[in-house]
């Protein structure tokens, strides 16, 4: 019987955003700061990916997983590098865009 442990052998959890109830307003500081740890969070589960990665690679040369673990925790890592990649690029544009604005 084939087994499906790509999910049993990686504890990843979504990033969740949070919800800001409507009620309370936030300054553009705790804005901003919330803006910032939510970034370092998505970094941070990132740099997780990567380690779980080279991990899974000792233990695919050890003989303790199959090949297709390894690929796709290496997948997985190498697609959430490009998606922040990709992001810090749009980042990067509409920064660009608004400083070519003129008031």
């Amino acid at each position: 019987m084939i087994q499906n442990t790509m999910f049993n052998a990686l504890n990843v959890q979504p990033l969740k955003l949070q919800e800001s109830s409507s009620s309370s307003k936030d300054t553009p500081a705790e804005s901003l700061s919330k803006f910032g740890t939510y970034l370092e969070d998505a970094l941070s589960q990132i740099a997780d990916q990567e380690k779980t990665s080279k991990e899974m690679s000792t233990k695919f040369m050890l003989g303790q997983v199959d090949v297709d673990q390894v690929m796709i925790s290496s997948e997985k890592a190498l697609l959430s590098l490009q998606l922040a990649s990709q992001v810090r690029n749009k980042v990067i544009e509409a920064y660009q865009e608004i400083m070519r604005t003129q008031i």
